[in-house]
């Protein structure tokens, strides 16, 4: 179980019902935070908590996002080259999903950090694919001013061996 705590924007087009975030997610990976990024087409950013991995996923349909994030998790961690016992039981654990409200403005300032990067990546680099995107964008040092800065990737390679 665990939470996607989506902004306003977000919220709006998803229609979802709104629970209470989970305060410990059974997943490795954490809790999710999202926005949309208003591309053609356009896309959700998604970024964990716990390690500040982004993702991103097609926004289209919205009322089903929740859905179909855990599949393009799957395929970023496949990218990423990580174990598909690992992307298995984390998609296992993703079966219970409570759509929240942002609750954090330190993970919502390192969210718009990657959403700029993004936006900048992409105006020089047009022809580049949301998850060639995902995995440049895992390598950027990103963090909450004077407490923590995590380089994704890294972090994930903490978490999890790359399989070879």
């Amino acid at each position: 179980m665990y939470s996607i705590l989506a902004t306003k924007k977000l919220l709006d087009r998803m229609h979802e019902s709104l629970g209470e975030p989970v305060v410990e997610p059974t997943t490795k990976l954490g809790n999710w935070f999202v926005k949309p990024l208003f591309w053609r087409p356009q896309y959700a950013l998604f970024v964990s908590e716990s390690i500040f991995l982004p993702v991103l996923s097609p926004l289209s349909p919205a009322s089903n996002l929740a859905m179909r994030f855990p599949d393009d998790l799957a395929l970023t961690l496949q990218a990423h080259r990580v174990p598909e016992s690992f992307i298995r039981n984390e998609l296992i654990e993703m079966d219970d999903v409570i759509v929240s409200k942002t609750d954090s403005r330190q993970v919502v300032g390192v969210l718009n950090e990657f959403a700029s990067m993004a936006n900048r990546m992409r105006g020089l680099h047009p022809e580049v694919s949301a998850l060639q995107l995902s995995l440049k964008l895992a390598e950027v040092p990103v963090g909450i001013h004077q407490k923590r800065y995590l380089i994704p990737e890294v972090e994930l390679r903490k978490l999890v061996p790359v399989d070879i």
